[in-house]
């Protein structure tokens, strides 16, 4: 017999409150995307973003994380673009657009995003340099993020 005061535990089948990697890897994407768009476009990011919201198939993707990815980016460029640029091995506007899009979503991650380990941050970036960047676009994403975390979450990157 079951106390009735106790919480009962959802079977098994019922959905999570927890987004899938799967639509965090989605939202990933379709904000790397975005912010691709941005680069070469005047609209506000409001306007990218709702053009995104109809225009894409959002029913598996976590399209909070998306908006958050594409507003936070959006809002703190400044800020982010000078917490990358020590580790640049050229001046801002000389990176690859899309390479530029990655970086910027993963130093956004490192530093806004604690609940995101740094691990996952550096290989969704490398995993979004591998299908849409240059050649060897994978290495400066990987080199830049590994750097990069090691700075914003040292607590997380010390050798234990």
């Amino acid at each position: 017999m079951t106390d009735p005061q106790s919480p009962v535990d959802p079977p098994n089948n019922a959905p999570s409150s927890r987004p899938k990697a799967s639509e965090r890897r989605r939202a990933r994407v379709l904000a790397m995307q975005a912010l691709y768009h941005r680069h070469y476009s005047s609209s506000p990011i409001n306007q990218i973003e709702a053009e995104f919201m109809t225009d894409q198939d959002m029913s598996q993707v976590d399209t909070a994380y998306f908006r958050d990815l594409l507003r936070g980016v959006a809002t703190k460029q400044g800020d982010l673009d000078e917490v990358l640029e020590p580790y640049l091995d050229r001046p801002i506007g000389e990176v690859d657009p899309v390479e530029l899009a990655i970086v910027r979503l993963g130093a956004y991650e490192l530093k806004e995003r604690i609940d995101v380990p740094y691990r996952v941050v550096i290989n969704e970036g490398i995993e979004l340099a591998k299908r849409f960047g240059g050649t060897e676009g994978h290495k400066f994403v990987n080199s830049i993020l590994d750097r990069l975390s090691r700075r914003l979450r040292l607590a997380e990157t010390r050798p234990r």
